[in-house]
């Protein structure tokens, strides 16, 4: 119930106090690429159910039909605006509605598409017991994520035989260790790691 209040009443401050950041980045993606502002893909939430998270849009139109894996700056897929953006997480920041609308919280397992979640144990099928979150101790773990992948010849598999068990890992240590001050400590962490 406290978390809830929390995500509904600083959800509701981020978007107020972003939204001059947020109508710029949004008439810089219109004038750049023809498409939405709004890229929205399906993802897992609570529950094990579908739900659909709001991103900027940082690819050119269709491009998620050619690979669900971005592999940086060798990826003729993102925008220019899109590469700045995925940098510095700006991209993430629709995912206010999603908090404000509670299918995400400010801080939980990051929501996976379900292609990765049928690579799920049942043991892991905890990490869908919890609201998925903006943040989580993978976010930082991981935070150069697509440096990684860009540096493999074979991305998707690096994705599932390395990385995935081990943002499960960090996500079971999360939901073990839930906590409000939990929430704190990882959203004080990823400013951090966006500011360094």
């Amino acid at each position: 119930m406290i978390k809830r209040l929390f995500d509904i009443v600083f959800s509701l401050i981020g978007l107020i106090l972003l939204l001059p950041l947020l109508l710029i980045i949004a008439l810089i993606i219109i004038v750049e690429s023809k498409g939405s502002v709004f890229y929205k893909q399906v993802r897992v939430g609570k529950d094990n159910t579908n739900f659909k998270i709001f991103k900027f849009r940082t690819m050119f139109v269709g491009s998620d039909k050619k690979g669900l894996l971005t592999v940086g700056n060798k990826d003729p897929r993102v925008t220019i605006t899109g590469y700045f953006l995925r940098k510095y997480k700006l991209d993430e920041l629709p995912q206010l509605i999603n908090v404000l609308l509670g299918n995400m919280s400010f801080v939980g397992p990051r929501p996976e598409v379900r292609h990765y979640v049928n690579f799920y144990s049942k043991d892991d099928l905890i990490i869908l017991t919890v609201k998925p979150g903006i943040t989580d101790y993978a976010s930082i773990y991981f935070r150069n994520e697509v440096e990684i992948l860009k540096a493999s010849d074979n991305p998707e598999k690096l994705y599932i035989e390395q990385i995935l068990p081990k943002k499960i890992a960090l996500n079971k240590q999360y939901i073990e260790n839930n906590s409000l001050f939990t929430d704190i400590k990882i959203i004080l962490k990823t400013i951090l790691t966006i500011i360094s």
